[in-house]
C-alpha cells in the first residue's frame, strides 16, 4: 500500500509553453485546456492546474498597490471567483431570520458592479460546518451559456446568464460531516461530484441539461472515517476518458459515462480536500488527515494499482488542504501550516522547503514565472518559480481569505471574507 498509516479526525510566457508540452506526455491531456487563456470558467482556472498562461500579473498588490478596485460582497462564502466575458461568478449564503439563503452573484469585471443576485436554495436549518469552511464553498463552473453551482448536500442547481433558473437537484442527502466541500466537474454532459459523507460514500453523475441523477457508485474503499471534499479531475489518456477523484483511504478513475471504476489506488486518509494535478505520467494528491503525505502514482493502469504503480510518497510538508501546483519539472506545495515545498515531479525529491507563514488553505497560482500562495490572514507571498527559494512579495490584504485566486484578462481577483478585489499592472 501507499504509505499506510494510522488515522484520527480533523475536519506564460516560455515556462507555461514547457509545462502544457510535459502535461500532455504520455498522450495526457487536461480536458479543458480548449478554454479560453483570458477566461479562468472553473476551479483553478482553464485546465484546472492553477496556471493562468499568458498574464502578466504583478507581484506587488495591496489596498494601495495594483488596485484597480475593490467591492463588497454580500453574504459569506469561500467559493473562488470565476470569470468569463467579462463577467464574474461567485455563490454566497445569505443570513435571514430563519435559516439562510444559498446565492449566485454576477459582477461585471471591469468595475466591480453588482450586475444581479439570485436567491436559489433556502435552508431553514443551518448545517455544522468546519471552521475552515462555509456554506457556500464549491466554485462555479460556466460553459457556454450556463452556469452550475452546487453546494454538497444541500443541492446543485443550473442558471442561464442573466441568472434564470434551468433546473435544480435537491435530492442528493448525506451526512457531508464538516459542511459542503468539493466542486463538481463537467464532462460529456454531465456534473460529476463526490457525496462522501459520513458513510457509504458515493460518487455522482448528474445530466447537466435537465439536473436528473444519471448514474451514482459506491466508493469501493472500506475507510474508517469516510468523509472527504475533493475536487476531480478530468483528463484523456488516449483513447479513454477518466474522471479521477480522491477519497478517503483511496483515489479512483472514473469512466464518466458510467461511473465504472478504472482504477483505484490506495492509502491511508480522510477529509481529503486537494485537487489532484497531473503530468509527467503520474497523477499528483494528498492523502489529507491526519498526516498528509503527498503522493504519485503512476496513470495507465487497471484495477487495483496501489503496488503496480507506485510512483513516490513524501510524508513531510505536503498539504491538507491547498492543491498542489506543477510548473515544468518542480511540483510545488504549500502545508496548512505554512512550509512550502518545491520537489521534483518525477521522484519526489525535496529540492527546498520553506517557511512561508501563517495557516494556508487557498490554492496557489502560477503565472508569469512567480508563484501566489495567499495565507489564512490576507498575506499574498508571491515566490519566483524554479528550485531556489526566492521570495518577490509579501502582500498585506488585512482581511481573512481561504478562497483560490482566479485570474483574466490580465488581471488577479482575490475573494476575501468581505470583499472581492482585482488586481492590475
Amino acid at each position: 500500500m501507499l504509505n499506510r498509516m494510522p488515522a484520527l479526525t480533523p475536519t506564460q510566457s516560455h515556462h507555461s509553453i514547457a509545462t502544457m508540452k510535459r502535461v500532455l506526455t504520455f498522450s495526457l491531456s487536461i480536458f479543458a485546456l480548449s478554454a479560453i487563456a483570458a477566461d479562468w470558467p472553473e476551479f483553478r482556472g482553464p485546465g484546472a492546474q492553477g496556471h493562468a498562461v499568458g498574464a502578466k500579473l504583478p507581484a506587488q498588490i495591496g489596498p494601495a498597490k495594483n488596485l484597480k478596485w475593490k467591492v463588497a460582497v454580500p453574504g459569506t462564502g469561500w467559493s473562488s471567483p470565476v470569470i468569463v466575458k467579462g463577467r464574474i461568478y461567485l455563490t454566497t449564503a445569505i443570513s435571514r431570520d430563519t435559516g439562510f439563503s444559498l446565492n449566485t452573484l454576477c459582477l461585471d469585471a471591469a468595475t466591480g458592479q453588482l450586475v444581479w443576485n439570485r436567491p436559489l436554495i433556502n435552508v431553514a436549518k443551518p448545517s455544522r460546518t468546519h471552521r475552515k469552511n462555509s456554506q457556500a464553498s464549491p466554485t462555479p463552473i460556466v460553459d457556454g451559456d450556463r452556469i452550475y453551482v452546487h453546494f454538497g448536500h444541500m443541492g446543485t442547481a443550473c442558471l442561464d446568464l442573466k441568472g434564470n433558473t434551468i433546473w435544480k437537484n435537491e435530492t442528493l442527502k448525506y451526512s457531508s460531516v464538516h459542511g459542503n466541500g468539493g466542486t463538481p466537474v463537467l464532462v460529456n454532459g454531465k456534473l460529476i461530484f463526490s457525496c462522501d459523507g459520513s458513510r457509504d460514500p458515493f460518487v455522482v453523475a448528474l445530466d447537466a441539461k435537465r439536473g436528473n441523477e444519471v448514474w451514482r457508485v459506491n466508493r469501493s474503499g472500506n475507510a474508517k472515517r469516510k468523509f472527504s471534499f475533493s475536487t476531480p479531475l478530468v483528463l484523456r489518456m488516449g483513447a479513454s476518458t477518466q474522471v479521477l477523484l480522491p477519497g478517503s483511504d483511496m483515489i479512483g478513475a472514473y469512466d464518466p459515462d458510467t461511473g465504472r471504476e478504472i482504477w483505484k489506488a490506495t492509502y491511508n486518509g480522510y477529509s481529503v480536500v486537494p485537487r489532484p494535478v497531473v503530468g509527467h505520467g503520474m497523477v499528483y494528491f494528498s492523502s489529507g488527515f491526519d498526516r498528509a503525505t503527498a503522493i504519485a502514482v503512476k496513470l495507465g493502469g487497471k484495477g487495483d494499482v496501489t503496488k503496480s504503480h507506485a510512483g513516490w510518497v513524501l510524508a513531510k510538508g505536503a498539504p491538507h488542504t491547498p492543491s498542489m501546483l506543477l510548473v515544468d519539472d518542480e511540483l510545488y506545495m504549500v502545508s496548512d501550516g505554512g512550509i512550502g515545498s518545491c520537489v521534483e515531479a518525477k521522484t519526489g525529491k525535496v529540492i527546498w522547503s520553506e517557511r512561508i507563514g501563517g495557516g494556508h488553505s487557498a490554492s496557489p497560482i502560477y503565472a508569469d514565472g512567480k508563484l501566489y500562495f495567499p495565507n489564512e490572514a490576507g498575506v499574498v507571498t508571491v515566490l519566483a518559480a524554479g528550485r531556489k527559494f526566492s521570495v518577490l512579495a509579501k502582500n498585506d490584504l488585512g482581511e481573512r481569505t481561504l478562497a483560490s485566486p482566479a485570474v483574466a484578462d490580465g488581471a488577479l481577483f482575490i475573494r476575501t471574507a468581505g470583499h472581492l478585489w482585482r488586481f492590475q499592472k
